[in-house]
């Protein structure tokens, strides 16, 4: 017998500055019912899914950023989803900005959490791999200050057991990253949802435009592969505010394939029916941790953060 999950890949097009969280949750709203006339029981929404991607504009204050946030989840904006979630019996991921209090210090983060099919949040994430920079850099013809409005994660990349199957979350610039995968798959992940906000033009190297959209399928199916997980990978796509971001929501399998892949750049939501045990595939076979993976070999990944050349 088979665990088969169907589960919706919901990209949405631009959202404007002046749009309204009520305005995005109601487009989300959309995406989820037609996800639950689908027969979808997980739906995946991008990062930073209720507003625009505010970190393109500097400001010299942090607290003048303040309301892209998050303070609680939900919220009244919010609650709607949570609402409809509830009503069609279709869990969800979903990115935002999250401003909390904790231990009397005010924190910002770039969150993502996994709502069930009862409405519950039932896992919660924050972003490790902040890509960007901190101070005004007037050069560019964007801004991106994730490193100055957002903290490292603190929460570690967790596995959370929900949809009868092992679930991981991560966000954007974390796919990059092969150590998101590893650490996830070392908890037994089955699935990771990721939800990214990728311009098409990157300052810095400006002649990795044109590969864009192959590194961002490169690293993923990459992930997919070596770790035996499927990778449902969400964007906010479109012309957004004069910053013109990467499309390509897909699905993929432990086998790496693209299994389904987004066509437009606007709101559209793809489906694909994940069997999970075809991660055994991978985790039995070929990435048999237990069997080949040699752990004394790679001190260096966590007893080091940049390279050590040879004396």
């Amino acid at each position: 017998m088979t665990r088969m999950l169907t589960i919706g890949a919901a990209q949405l097009g631009p959202i404007a500055r002046t749009e309204s969280r009520a305005s995005a949750v109601a487009r989300m709203i959309a995406l989820l019912e037609k996800a639950a006339a689908r027969g979808c029981r997980l739906v995946v929404f991008p990062e930073l899914a209720l507003t625009t991607f505010f970190p393109r504009w500097y400001e010299a204050e942090l607290s003048a950023v303040d309301g892209w946030y998050e303070a609680e989840m939900p919220n009244a904006d919010t609650q709607p989803l949570f609402d409809a979630a509830k009503r069609l019996g279709v869990g969800f991921y979903l990115g935002y900005a999250e401003l909390t209090v904790e231990d009397g210090a005010t924190h910002r983060y770039n969150t993502a959490i996994l709502v069930d099919e009862t409405g519950a949040i039932i896992g919660k994430y924050r972003k490790v791999h902040l890509p960007g920079h901190r101070e005004d850099e007037p050069w560019r013809a964007f801004q991106h200050l994730e490193k100055r409005y957002f903290e490292t994660g603190n929460l570690g990349f967790g596995a959370f057991k929900g949809f009868d199957g092992v679930m991981g979350m991560a966000l954007c610039n974390d796919r990059r990253w092969p150590e998101t995968y590893r650490v996830l798959a070392l908890q037994g992940a089955e699935v990771m949802m990721l939800g990214y906000n990728t311009p098409m033009h990157y300052p810095p190297v400006p002649q990795h435009d044109h590969l864009q959209g192959f590194h961002n399928h490169l690293c993923m199916q990459a992930g997919a592969y070596q770790n035996g997980m499927w990778v449902v990978a969400v964007a906010k796509a479109g012309y957004e505010e004069g910053c013109e971001l990467l499309g390509q929501s897909c699905i993929i399998a432990p086998t790496g394939e693209i299994v389904a892949m987004a066509g437009s750049q606007g709101d559209e939501l793809i489906t694909y029916d994940c069997d999970l045990d075809r991660t055994k595939e991978i985790k039995e076979h070929i990435f048999n941790f237990a069997l080949h993976r040699e752990p004394e070999a790679y001190r260096l990944i966590t007893a080091t953060k940049g390279p050590i050349p040879p004396a």
